[in-house]
C-alpha cells in the first residue's frame, strides 16, 4: 500500500521544512521518502527545500491565474485548487499513482490558505478522491506554530483550527507542533499539559497574570464580555473532557524528536504492516518447509 501524508497548516507554520526534515530523517534509516508540492502559489523564481517528484505549478499556478483573470491571491489560489480538484482523476492520478512506486511514502506539501480546509471542501475532494482509487493509505498531517503557546487565548484559537480541520477532512489526523526549538522545552510541556493542565487553566491562568499587571481597580466587564467569556469557557471544556485535539510536539533538531513523530504517523498510516506479514510468512515458510 502507498502511504501519503498531507500536510497541512496555517501559512508560515513550517510545513515545507517539516517534509525536507522528514525526508532527511527517514534517509538515515534507509528510508526513502518522496515529497510533492501541491502549493500553487509558489512563485516561478521560488524553490522548496526539497526536490519535489510533482509540482503542482506545472499544472497550474497562482501567477498565471492572476495575470490571465486579474484576480487577487486568494482568488487565485482557490481557482487554482478547484481546478486542481477537477482533474484529480486524470493529471494527479497520473502524477501520484502512475509515476509512483506501489508501496512508495510520500508527504504531499499542501497549501497554507485554511479556507480551502474549513470554507471550500477542495481538499476533502482532493483527499476523498485520492481513497477512492484504492491502494493507498491516507493521513493528514496538521502543523501549527509552536509560538501559539506564547498566549493562551492563541492556544485555544489554534486548537479550534485543528479541530476544526480534523472534523471537515473527515480523515486521520495528527496535529503537530512545529518549531519547538524556537519556543523552549518547558513551555512546551506546559502548554501541552504534562502537568495536568488542560484548556481551561490555561485559560483561567492568563486571566489571572493579565489581572496582576492591571494597575488600579478594573471596570466591571461588559454583558457582552462575560456572555463571550462563559463561551470561550464552555468551548475549553468540551476540548478538555473529549480530549478531541492533541499535539505532538516537533523539534527538527533533536532524532527523538523526528522519531516520536515518525511513528506516530506511521502507525496512523499502518506502514510497514504489509511488510511485517510478509517477513512473518517467510519465517513460517523456512521453519516448516511447507508453506503456511
Amino acid at each position: 500500500m502507498k502511504c501519503i501524508q498531507l500536510v497541512m497548516g496555517p501559512a508560515g507554520s513550517g510545513k515545507s521544512t517539516y517534509c525536507a526534515s522528514l525526508q532527511r530523517h527517514a534517509a538515515t534509516y534507509g528510508r526513502t521518502v518522496h515529497v510533492a508540492n501541491l502549493d500553487p502559489a509558489l512563485g516561478p523564481g521560488e524553490s522548496p527545500p526539497y526536490e519535489p517528484i510533482f509540482d503542482v505549478r506545472d499544472l497550474i499556478s497562482t501567477d498565471d491565474v492572476a495575470a490571465e483573470l486579474e484576480l487577487g491571491p486568494n482568488g487565485s489560489l482557490i481557482y487554482c485548487m478547484e481546478y486542481l480538484a477537477g482533474r484529480s482523476d486524470t493529471w494527479l492520478r497520473e502524477e501520484l499513482l502512475d509515476n509512483t512506486g506501489d508501496d512508495d511514502y510520500i508527504l504531499i506539501d499542501c497549501p497554507g490558505q485554511i479556507e480551502l480546509y474549513t470554507h471550500v471542501p477542495v481538499m476533502k475532494e482532493v483527499a476523498e478522491t485520492i481513497t477512492r482509487w484504492g491502494g493507498c493509505h491516507v493521513a493528514g498531517v496538521f502543523v501549527l506554530d509552536a509560538t501559539f503557546l506564547a498566549d493562551a487565548s492563541k492556544f485555544i484559537s489554534g486548537t479550534l483550527l485543528a479541530l476544526s480541520v480534523m472534523v471537515n477532512m473527515e480523515i486521520p489526523c495528527v496535529n503537530v507542533l512545529t518549531k519547538c526549538d524556537m519556543v523552549g522545552e518547558e513551555a512546551v510541556d506546559q502548554m501541552l499539559d504534562v502537568h495536568g493542565r488542560g484548556a481551561r487553566d490555561l485559560l483561567e491562568a492568563d486571566r489571572a497574570e493579565k489581572a496582576e499587571a492591571d494597575v488600579g481597580p478594573a471596570p466591571p466587564p461588559s454583558r457582552r464580555a462575560r456572555r463571550l467569556g462563559r463561551m470561550t469557557e464552555a468551548i475549553c471544556g468540551i476540548v478538555d473532557d473529549y480530549t478531541m485535539v492533541s499535539y505532538v510536539p516537533l523539534d527538527i533538531t533533536n532524532e527523538e524528536s523526528m522519531d516520536v513523530l515518525l511513528n506516530v504517523v506511521d502507525n496512523m498510516l499502518q506502514y510497514g504492516d504489509d511488510l511485517e506479514h510478509v517477513e512473518k510468512r517467510e519465517v513460517e515458510d523456512d521453519d516448516d518447509g511447507i508453506p503456511s
